[in-house]
């Protein structure tokens, strides 16, 4: 896998935490070149100091990928940066925790401008740029590789109550990852695209959730209480997700499921696919019905 990202360039967005710093990391120990990108310019620092060690090039920049003139800015900067590009990881992403009824239209397109549109920008600015950087290898000693790489998630394969609007915005990116790689396939230009689907993975997004308390009429919490049994749930480590995805990329596979849950609801989803809520939600029931904390209250 390494000689399919050494000295190549790949762009992160979401490069201050979570799986887009373990995305940075791994690239760099197998000698990729990362242009870094973040809204957190404190998190995206720690990040950059985490590579020093690497010889590599590395370069951030604050970055709202809601802003497409500023997403389309930045990667003619890597460009200029580093003369090509092969890879760009669509990473950023926030989440909402509302009912349809109690979100206002505001937190639903905060949202979506950050979660799909930052992903359609991304793909839009550094496509071209992808494509050229490996066309003009072709007939070289060493052939360019070049993939976008559209985080989904879970999600963006199952629906739940209180993410409608989490859940449209992955939704969306798995529609349009998958028509795009279709595409990609079609036209045979040496680049690919891969939709990924995280499970249940050790971030910060749950933290750093929006919400508000109309969730309480279906029954959840909104106290930091409740955001910590959540966070309990996600169990799958950021590294290691972030090895899967570059495996999944190296493979040109066109979907990556990270973790058992994921892998495990996509197949209730299949088989059942207009009553897997009532399947999942009963189990979840179960599991609890036979867990040691709920027995010892009994």
């Amino acid at each position: 896998m390494p000689d399919y990202y050494q000295n190549h360039v790949a762009a992160i967005t979401g490069a201050g935490s979570g799986i887009g710093r373990a995305l940075a990391i791994h690239l760099a120990k197998m000698g990729c070149h990362v242009a870094l990108a973040d809204i957190n310019a404190e998190a995206l620092t720690q990040t950059q100091q985490l590579l020093t060690d690497y010889d590599i090039q590395v370069t951030t920049i604050i970055l709202d990928v809601a802003d497409r003139e500023a997403v389309e800015g930045w990667a003619q900067k890597v460009m200029v940066d580093y003369g090509k590009v092969n890879f760009i990881f669509n990473n950023a992403g926030v989440a909402l925790y509302s009912t349809v009824e109690g979100s206002s239209i505001s937190e639903i397109e905060w949202l979506m401008d950050i979660n799909f549109w930052g992903v359609v920008y991304g793909t839009k600015a550094f496509l071209p740029l992808i494509k050229n950087s490996v066309k003009q290898s072709k007939g070289s000693t060493v052939t360019e590789n070049g993939h976008i790489i559209n985080i989904s998630s879970l999600f963006g394969l199952t629906a739940q109550p209180s993410q409608s609007a989490y859940n449209a915005s992955k939704f969306a990116v798995r529609g349009f990852s998958e028509s795009l790689r279709q595409e990609l396939d079609i036209q045979r230009c040496g680049v690919s695209a891969t939709c990924i689907h995280p499970g249940g993975i050790k971030t910060n997004i749950a933290n750093s959730a929006r919400g508000n308390e109309s969730i309480r009429d279906l029954g959840m919490g909104t106290s930091a209480k409740a955001i910590s049994s959540f966070n309990k749930l996600l169990k799958f480590d950021a590294n290691e997700a972030a090895w899967v995805i570059l495996q999944a990329t190296a493979a040109d596979q066109k979907r990556c499921l990270i973790g058992n849950d994921a892998k495990v609801i996509d197949v209730v989803q299949r088989i059942f696919p207009t009553h897997y809520a009532t399947i999942l939600y009963s189990a979840v029931k179960l599991s609890r019905k036979f867990s040691p904390k709920y027995q010892s209250k009994s």
